[in-house]
């Protein structure tokens, strides 16, 4: 029997490009040793080396997680919908006690079509002027999330990010204007935020967020929006909010696709229910690798400030214990059922995660001794061997659209995720150097390289943006 397989965003390019495939077989484990049999590219991505399914990819039956079925021996049926949802970055009775702040005649004039409503009216404005949300990252969610909930009169809001404006934030960060192009993102979002609504009160704290600061910075916030754009940071903000009793609203996007959801409340899941541990580094794609579609960050964005409006005015069905998936190319909104997980090391009935740990290494984002041996390259060093008519293989690993926005002359390209298909037009006698955006891809070439047997490998540190910023300016960064 065939069943109808949705390949998500970051995985298509394993699988020909496909949205969805219809394959054969009477099991998810038969399904999809289908799939990968037929796209072999796609089995690493599914599994790891001892041939289980990876911690960082959920399957879904229709709308049911198949951990809460018969896992890999979950039977299917003609026309039933498999989902890969792999990890991309009830109410609360608690916000819903009466209200005793007053609202001055200016602030019932400006929230006055939400005092017409009879869910919020005058009791539930004051709820919001009385609600405090910590916004983690103002970026491409964070925009938006500040923006409406300003504009809806929570009256305390506050952003942690450290980040400086940059040209290429534009495209979806509409906080941000090109007049704040090399400001701090929290001055910028500041400024704007006070521009919407002066009556709220805009807390910036520029600093990352880490183990060590996090419960000072959540103490005394209502809610947490995750707007963050990176595992290891995820990861805190979840078992920081389950720590502290801090709602997480959640979000993710990359290309077209993102994901939102409500973790870390009384009774339903967190993030780790969900994804129990990240991917490998470098696995999944971010968005300055992947890109994302501009206006997909406010579409998600404001699913987030929704929810938060929702957990503080006690109204509703916030997306606890569900997951909602967006798909803007279809324009399709496809929800997937959640549960908490009683084996949770952080909410589960016996948790093992008692204070929050060391989040880079726990992601694995630390360079390990491999990667640390890797020959290293400046850009001025490579402009001179190339001046000098050395005979070297300059390999760009990044994806032909990148390479037809800027390249170095002379370079070959092999996108990283061909490099294996590939490696037989490359000759083991010659030295390559190896060039991504930024230098990480090219590392994660690199050791494909080594494995493949490759000696004379060298990496150019900070990729083709180092170039341009060194050598040659007159190429545009991206």
């Amino acid at each position: 029997m065939a069943v109808t397989l949705r390949i998500p965003t970051p995985l298509r390019t394993y699988a020909g490009d496909r949205e969805s495939v219809q394959v054969e077989g009477t099991t998810i484990k038969e399904v999809l040793e289908n799939l990968t049999a037929e796209y072999l590219s796609l089995r690493k991505h599914l599994y790891s080396e001892d041939g289980e399914l990876r911690s960082f990819v959920n399957i879904y039956l229709n709308d049911e997680d198949i951990r809460y079925l018969e896992k890999g021996a979950t039977a299917v049926s003609d026309g039933d919908t498999i989902s890969i949802v792999p990890s991309i970055a009830g109410g609360s009775t608690a916000y819903a006690l009466p209200s005793q702040t007053a609202l001055s005649n200016e602030e019932i004039h400006r929230y006055s079509r939400h005092l017409i409503i009879p869910e919020v009216g005058m009791s539930g404005q004051k709820k919001l002027k009385e609600a405090s949300v910590l916004c983690i990252g103002a970026g491409g969610l964070g925009s938006p999330v500040t923006m409406y909930l300003a504009a809806a009169g929570v009256g305390r809001l506050g952003i942690v990010d450290f980040d400086i404006v940059d040209f290429s934030n534009l495209q979806r960060q509409i906080i941000h204007s090109t007049e704040s192009v090399g400001k701090s993102k929290i001055a910028s979002a500041q400024a704007t935020l006070s521009g919407i609504n002066p009556n709220v009160l805009v807390e910036t704290y520029e600093a990352a967020l880490t183990s060590e600061n996090a419960f000072r910075l959540f103490e005394s916030y209502d809610l947490v929006v995750d707007g963050t754009d990176n595992f290891p940071t995820r990861y805190l903000v979840n078992d920081a909010c389950v720590l502290s009793g801090k709602p997480n609203v959640y979000a993710s996007i990359f290309r077209f696709e993102g994901q939102a959801s409500v973790f870390a409340t009384e009774h339903g899941p967190c993030y780790r229910c969900l994804y129990p541990e990240p991917p490998p580094p470098g696995l999944v794609p971010s968005c300055a690798e992947g890109g994302v579609l501009g206006i997909l960050p406010g579409l998600v964005g404001l699913i987030q400030a929704t929810e938060a409006v929702k957990l503080i005015l006690g109204i509703g069905r916030p997306l606890i214990g569900r997951l909602l998936l967006v798909e803007a190319l279809g324009m399709e909104f496809r929800e997937l059922k959640l549960r908490k997980d009683p084996e949770c090391p952080v909410c589960g009935e016996h948790p093992s995660v008692r204070e929050l740990i060391d989040y880079n290494q726990f992601c694995g984002v630390v360079p390990d001794e491999d990667t640390l041996s890797i020959p290293q390259i400046t850009s001025p060093e490579l402009k001179a061997l190339l001046d000098d008519g050395q005979d070297l293989c300059l390999l760009d690993v990044r994806s032909p659209q990148e390479f037809e926005i800027c390249r170095i002359e002379g370079a070959r390209l092999i996108p990283l995720n061909q490099l294996m298909e590939e490696v037989h037009q490359l000759d083991t006698a010659q030295e390559i150097v190896v060039h991504c955006k930024t230098g990480v891809r090219s590392l994660r070439a690199i050791q494909q390289l080594q494995q493949a047997g490759f000696k004379k490998l060298t990496n150019l540190q900070g990729g083709i943006i180092d170039w341009v910023k060194s050598v040659d300016p007159s190429l545009p960064v991206y």
